[in-house]
């Protein structure tokens, strides 16, 4: 939500990209495992449910933090370069359905 620069922009773009992504993935899924004729679709239907699940907690955390301060307060003391690196690898998780919504449900 942050980058190198933060702005009110970028946040709004960010969040709005959550819960499109929420909202979208587990609409489409839903159609998809409606239509499915076959295991392939059967599978991308669930998938795509999978991964609209974890868009949800993305999204509520971007709604966290979009309170005033509460970002520059979770930013405070760490190194934004390495963390933005991190983040990227970690961008990964979401394709594994379900897999940032459980570990939102364990912290």
């Amino acid at each position: 939500m942050w980058g190198l620069r933060g702005s009110p922009r970028r946040r709004r773009l960010i969040r709005a990209e959550f819960y499109v992504g929420a909202v979208g993935c587990l609409l489409l899924g839903a159609f998809v495992l409606a239509r499915a004729g076959s295991t392939l679709w059967t599978l991308v239907g669930i998938w795509l449910i999978g991964a609209g699940v974890n868009y949800v907690p993305l999204a509520l955390y971007a709604e966290r933090l979009s309170r005033p301060g509460a970002l520059e307060a979770e930013l405070a003391g760490i190194e934004l370069r390495r963390e933005l690196r991190r983040a990227g690898a970690q961008q990964f998780w979401i394709a594994v359905p379900g897999a940032i919504a459980v570990r939102a449900l364990r912290k």
